[in-house]
C-alpha cells in the first residue's frame, strides 16, 4: 500500500488517536516569519541551540518549524500547550515524552522543505523521508551499507530504477532503525523490500524471517520528489494521513 500525495486532507476538528491507531502528518516548512516566530517560542533552549548551529538561516529555520510543529501536534493529542512538553532521550538520541503519564509514541523526519511526523499508542513506530536524487556509485553504497541480498536485487535492475531503489531501502531500514533506538549502525541488520512498484516490508532482523514479522511497513509519497516509509511495531492499526495548516 503506497500513500501519496493526494490522500493528504486536513486533520479532523476532533482529533482522536484510538489504541489501533496510527497518525501522519506532513508539513511544508517553509513558513512565513510571523508562524516560525511563534514556533520558536514554544521550542524549548536545547532545540533553539542545536538550530542556530546551522550555518545557513534556512535550514535554521526549517529545524525550528519542524520541531515547533511537532509540539503543536504532540500537544493537541495531550490537550497541552506545545511548550509545556518535556522529552527524554534514549542512547542513540531518540525522543519520547517525559514528565507526564502519556502511551503515546512519536517519530519525525524532515528534508529540505518537507517534515513527517508519525504519532501512535503503545507501539514503537519510526519514519524517514528522503529527496530523490542523482546517487554517484550507487552500487557502491548498496554493497557498503545494505545486505547481500540487498545489493544483489539493486545491481540486478536496469539504471533508471536503481537510484528509486536505493531511496527504497535506505528510508525503510531508517524508519525501522528510528522506531528501536539503534541508529545507523545497523544498516546491515534489517532486511527490507525495495524493488520500486513492489509493497514495503520488513523481510528479515538479523536474519531472521520470525522477527521481521512482528513489523509492518507503509510506502509514503508525501511530496513531488519525495519519499518516505513508515515502520510500526505489530500488524493491527489503521493508518490516517493529514497534512498541516501552515497558517
Amino acid at each position: 500500500m503506497t500513500i501519496s500525495a493526494c490522500v493528504w486532507p486536513s486533520p479532523p476538528q476532533n482529533l482522536l488517536l484510538p489504541a489501533n491507531a496510527v497518525h501522519v502528518w506532513c508539513a511544508d516548512l517553509d513558513l512565513s516569519e510571523i508562524r516560525l516566530q511563534h514556533l520558536r517560542q514554544t521550542v524549548s533552549v536545547d532545540e533553539n541551540n542545536r538550530a542556530d548551529r546551522f550555518y545557513f538561516d534556512r535550514h535554521r529555520k526549517r529545524f525550528i518549524a519542524a520541531h515547533g510543529i511537532l509540539r503543536e501536534i504532540l500537544g493537541r493529542y495531550l490537550e497541552v500547550k506545545p511548550e509545556w512538553l518535556e522529552y527524554s532521550y534514549g542512547s542513540r538520541g531518540k525522543p519520547a515524552i517525559a514528565g507526564m503519564d502519556s502511551d503515546i509514541n512519536f517519530n519525525l523526519s524532515h528534508k529540505n522543505n518537507f517534515a513527517l511526523c508519525a504519532v501512535t499508542r503503545n507501539r514503537l513506530i519510526g519514519i524517514d523521508i528522503e529527496f530523490l536524487r542523482p546517487v554517484r556509485e550507487v552500487e557502491s553504497l548498496a554493497e557498503n551499507n545494505f545486505c547481500p541480498q540487498e545489493f544483489e536485487v539493486i545491481r540486478s535492475l536496469p539504471s533508471g530504477k536503481k537510484e528509486e531503489a536505493f531511496f527504497n531501502a535506505w528510508t525503510r531500514k531508517e524508519a525501522y532503525l528510528k522506531a528501536t533506538g539503534e541508529g545507523l549502525a545497523g544498516l546491515g541488520s534489517v532486511e527490507v523490500s525495495l524493488v520500486p512498484g513492489e509493497p514495503a516490508a520488513v523481510l528479515r532482523i538479523e536474519g531472521a524471517v520470525q522477527t521481521a514479522r512482528r513489523w509492518s511497513m507503509r510506502h509514503l509519497l508525501p511530496a513531488q520528489g519525495y519519499v518516505a516509509a513508515l515502520a510500526v511495531e505489530g500488524r493491527d492499526w489503521n493508518l490516517s494521513c493529514f497534512k498541516v495548516d501552515c497558517a
